[in-house]
């Protein structure tokens, strides 16, 4: 029974000291060490490098804010997209968003919601929305933006605000086109 109470006391002594060095540890806390990380997963990185390969005169920038992007009157919507990144923005040589490209990685497990619920901010804003599968192959990014230029369509008023019909209308297997009017 003396075994069992002093088995029991060293235990409950070594738990206390474990406890108070913890407590030591949060009042100092230390910062990690910085390291670098990469820019683009493999993914991002293909289809930035296909983006700039297809549209050699535009400017393609990565990992925009949707802070830069859009703008509200009341600081309880812009809660509603504080944390949120675009992929890609595609700007034409006039620096204009021509569109923006989301692209779904397949290594990790986003919430489809998530990505209706951005597209749909983007474009109400009036913003074309591009959203990739996997990584768009040539031909994709072609029709999508190539094919558009040389097709346009007139000028149409709405609201006194002037729209530009410039994007086809296509809904394509492994592509999901929102915002385009």
């Amino acid at each position: 029974m003396t075994i069992y109470i002093v088995i029991g006391s060293i235990l409950l002594f070594c738990m206390l000291i474990m406890a108070w060095k913890s407590l030591e540890n949060d009042s100092r806390q230390q910062d990690s060490a910085l390291k670098q990380r990469a820019i683009f997963n493999i993914n991002e990185q293909l289809t930035y490098t296909r983006l700039k390969e297809i549209l050699p005169k535009h400017t393609i920038l990565a990992h925009v804010s949707f802070d830069a992007l859009l703008t509200t009157k009341y600081y309880r919507t812009r809660n509603k997209y504080r944390n949120m990144v675009a992929d890609f923005v595609v700007l034409d040589e006039q620096h204009q968003i021509q569109a923006i490209v989301a692209l779904d990685d397949p290594m990790v497990l986003k919430r489809l919601q998530q990505s209706q619920y951005q597209d749909a901010l983007l474009s109400l804003a009036g913003y074309r929305v591009i959203r990739y599968d996997d990584v768009p192959e040539y031909v994709q990014l072609r029709e999508d933006f190539l094919h558009d230029q040389a097709v346009t369509r007139p000028l149409v008023v709405v609201n006194d605000l002037k729209k530009y019909h410039l994007y086809s209308d296509l809904e394509r297997k492994k592509i999901k086109i929102m915002g385009s009017n």
